[in-house]
């Protein structure tokens, strides 16, 4: 009798157990991916430890200085914040190379304000970082998308002397991130974008890469996990990027197809909700949760690289920077230890080095290993103001 109970109630506390999971499957949109994170769709590749193991990090922030509401006179301050407290409190620190850290700003092409971003370009130029594109849209067009997109590219770089052109074509050239997560219309409501054909517009405005991965706990988040691959737009179909052909060593990328650079996207087992479930680990900086050697180890654990080349692992971080927690993250204590500790374990382990990227340098490092390079090549931004 004592053995019967004690596994009617075994069995009835897996029971309660696996229907917690399933609730928090289901509300945290993860059935999307944790079929490719059990079961990855490409063989494992272990990194060689008689070579250098390079790490990437780019900071990719959606930064929104009219954030939460913000004022006109509310965001200049923190623009203003940014743009002198960034090189006080990262100045002091080196990468492998020697560098300071890096951060990407990509800013909303429907927020555009001028002083705005006269003053982060001035934090560029002075080697802290870079500017990109993101937008939020809703019930667009692929001509109106079209439009908005060269306009903005345009003032970034005539006006602001941002972005850059492409040393073949000479057209203006940007990375992107899409607000809401919602590319490619991948929204299942189909809200906040609302243009099936999205990846197509970005290429044609000469995008080089999109940056948007990873979006869980969003159902926008694709299939693909933990890649760098290309994608192209599938004819009456959204969230085209749910499948492509991975970035590899020796392979071409496919001309009408779109660079796709994702962040890390795992299970963090060490910080367990309520002890028995995973917390979701996909890369977001945020106050209370910055950035830190153990969730490093977890991002080389998700080890997202060019397909050939494992020893090369591309760490694309984001944050919403402007958010007024995270703010005071950023700007003080929080995130610095981070560095130091960097510092301490590539000096305990003569075979990590680690460079502090923008997002376009990350992109580049991409091609250098598609083209077979056994170390990198760090490349600054060239000139980028037109003649």
């Amino acid at each position: 009798m004592y053995l019967g109970l004690i596994i009617f109630g075994t069995a009835a506390a897996i029971l309660i157990v696996l229907a917690g999971a399933r609730r928090v499957i289901r509300s945290k949109n993860m059935g999307y991916w944790l079929p490719a994170y059990f079961m990855p769709p490409q063989p494992a590749e272990a990194a060689d430890p008689a070579k250098p193991l390079h790490i990437f990090i780019a900071v990719c922030d959606h930064w929104e200085p009219q954030l939460q509401g913000a004022t006109s006179a509310v965001a200049m301050a923190k623009v203003e914040r940014w743009a002198s407290e960034f090189p006080r409190r990262y100045g002091e620190f080196q990468d492998s190379d020697g560098r300071t850290p890096q951060h990407t700003f990509f800013y909303p092409a429907e927020e555009y304000r001028p002083e705005y971003l006269d003053r982060i370009a001035e934090l560029c130029r002075a080697g802290y970082g870079d500017v990109e594109i993101h937008l939020h849209h809703k019930d667009d067009t692929a001509d109106a998308l079209q439009a908005q997109l060269e306009a903005f590219k345009q003032t970034l770089f005539h006006r602001h002397g941002l972005l850059r052109q492409d040393q073949k074509t000479g057209e203006i050239i940007y990375g992107f991130i899409h607000g809401n997560w919602a590319l490619c219309n991948s929204r299942p409501d189909g809200a906040w974008c609302g243009v099936d054909q999205e990846l197509s517009v970005l290429l044609k405005t000469g995008c080089y890469a999109d940056f948007t991965m990873p979006s869980a706990p969003s159902p926008t988040q694709t299939r693909i996990i933990n890649s760098i691959y290309y994608a192209r737009d599938i004819p009456g179909r959204r969230k085209s990027h749910d499948e492509g052909i991975m970035a590899s060593v020796g392979a071409r990328a496919p001309e009408d197809h779109l660079l796709m650079i994702q962040g890390p996207l795992t299970l963090d087992w060490d910080q367990r909700i309520k002890g028995l479930m995973p917390r979701i680990e996909n890369g977001d900086i945020t106050a209370g949760r910055g950035m830190s050697v153990r969730r490093m180890k977890q991002w080389l654990r998700a080890a997202v690289h060019v397909r050939g080349q494992p020893n090369w692992i591309f760490v694309k971080l984001h944050t919403h920077g402007c958010h007024d927690q995270n703010i005071n993250a950023w700007l003080g204590d929080e995130m610095l230890q981070f560095h130091r500790d960097m510092r301490t374990m590539a000096d305990q382990n003569p075979r990590i080095r680690y460079h502090y990227v923008t997002a376009w340098e990350m992109a580049e490092l991409v091609h250098q290993a598609e083209a077979g390079a056994s170390e990198p090549q760090i490349h600054t931004p060239a000139a980028r103001v037109s003649a």
